[in-house]
């Protein structure tokens, strides 16, 4: 009977190290998530802080007379 117990457990062997992979491959691909949101996040606020500054450049050009289109094509790099 010990043979057999011992004979198992080595049929056991390979199954754990296949989940050890299965898990560190887990782990690896939920940090590449988490990097992966992080980045799009920080995308986020830089669209947020360019966006910010085209509404101020199209007030401070209204300020000055020119109509709303004006302003936008203004803004965008127009003449």
């Amino acid at each position: 009977m010990t043979e057999e117990n011992k004979t198992d457990k080595k049929k056991c062997g390979g199954k754990s190290k296949a989940m050890f992979a299965y898990g560190i491959i887990q782990l690896g691909s939920s940090v590449l998530s988490a990097v992966a949101l992080a980045a799009i996040a920080i995308s986020f606020c830089s669209l947020k802080q360019e966006s910010n500054v085209f509404i101020e450049c199209v007030e401070e050009v209204q300020a000055t007379g020119k109509s709303s289109s004006n302003a936008v094509r203004f803004c965008n790099g127009g003449k």
